[in-house]
């Protein structure tokens, strides 16, 4: 494994570090999930050199965080990283422009959901807490920073990050100036490509990490979607994969798969894309079994793509506007 640094935090976290949104299971989750195997995933990717855990509340409504507070219990001297999530409290993912702060991130609701996390992950300290939705126009409202401000100050929070909101990269730059975002969380993958426009420079020049997410674009980019795959009731992906988008993404996966190199993957291959780019931090795929963290771990060898395949890899940018099924 390979490590990189935090951006001003100084940390040394693996490359590759572990999206547990998948193994939480629950209402609005990823169906399949199973807390043995995902316990047995979870070692996997500790024993294998990866340090950095992603979760939030509201995978599994604090279960995620139960297993990764199971995981730090276990390992007690090795030094994780955990990042986690305050769930907006109107339960609207993402934020729209109509979106009201005071709806959103009210000062009690950060700190109510910062007691809980601390509980479920059974730590006196979140390395990095994150605000699951974000918009830009909140930048200066004091109501999110005074909470933010205290509980850097008291060391309960080691730094505060933001998710940014599906193909919104630049709905966090003014936020960015205020100097209290340690990290943002955004998709960055061979289809989205567009941070890469405006968000990685300004975070490279206030020292912000970038956490790359959904590097396999839901699914897309493990190559094994097609036209007609389903998902059981109450799937998350049930409800992404609408036709319209269903049917445009695997378009653009077949379109892909020639790049593909020999003896490679598909996932292989997006991941590379992704540890490639130097302002990248640390990219979290998911990974609900030890096959899957082999695999994805395996991808921190310090071997990016030829020039050749990067440049036939950007061709493939797909910018997309948020809509009513892209949550």
């Amino acid at each position: 494994m390979r490590y990189r640094r935090f951006g001003r935090l100084g940390w040394q976290v693996s490359e590759v570090g572990y999206g547990m949104w998948g193994i939480a299971g629950g209402d609005g989750g990823w169906t399949g999930a199973d807390d043995v195997t995902g316990a047995f995933a979870l070692q996997a990717a500790v024993d294998a050199g990866c340090t950095f855990f992603d979760t939030a509340w509201v995978y599994g409504r604090g279960h995620s965080e139960e297993l990764l507070g199971a995981l730090l219990a276990a390992n007690p001297d090795r030094r994780l990283y955990v990042a986690t999530k305050v769930p907006p409290k109107d339960r609207r993912w993402p934020s729209t422009r109509r979106s009201r702060l005071a709806d959103v991130f009210p000062p009690d609701h950060i700190e109510e959901y910062v007691r809980a996390s601390l509980a479920n992950l059974g730590v006196p300290r979140i390395d990095l807490l994150q605000f699951h939705v974000w918009e830009d126009a909140w930048a200066d409202d004091p109501a999110w920073r005074r909470p933010v401000e205290r509980l850097l100050a008291e060391g309960v929070v080691g730094g505060v990050g933001i998710s940014v909101n599906r193909w919104e990269p630049a709905n966090v730059l003014k936020t960015l100036e205020t100097g209290l975002i340690d990290a943002v969380q955004v998709i960055y993958n061979i289809f989205d490509q567009a941070p890469e426009d405006e968000l990685f420079p300004a975070c490279r020049e206030r020292d912000v990490a970038v956490i790359a997410r959904v590097p396999f674009d839901e699914g897309t980019l493990t190559g094994t979607l097609t036209p007609d795959t389903t998902w059981p009731p109450g799937d998350w992906r049930e409800s992404y994969f609408v036709p319209e988008n269903l049917r445009a993404s695997v378009e653009r996966a077949e379109r892909l798969r020639p790049l593909v190199p020999a003896g490679s993957t598909m996932p292989e291959l997006a991941l590379r894309f992704v540890l490639a780019n130097p302002d990248v931090a640390t990219v979290i795929p998911g990974m609900r079994s030890v096959r899957h963290v082999r695999a994805n771990l395996g991808v921190s060898d310090g071997t990016p793509p030829d020039r050749e395949l990067l440049t036939a890899l950007r061709a493939h940018r797909w910018d997309r506007e948020p809509t009513e099924w892209s949550q």
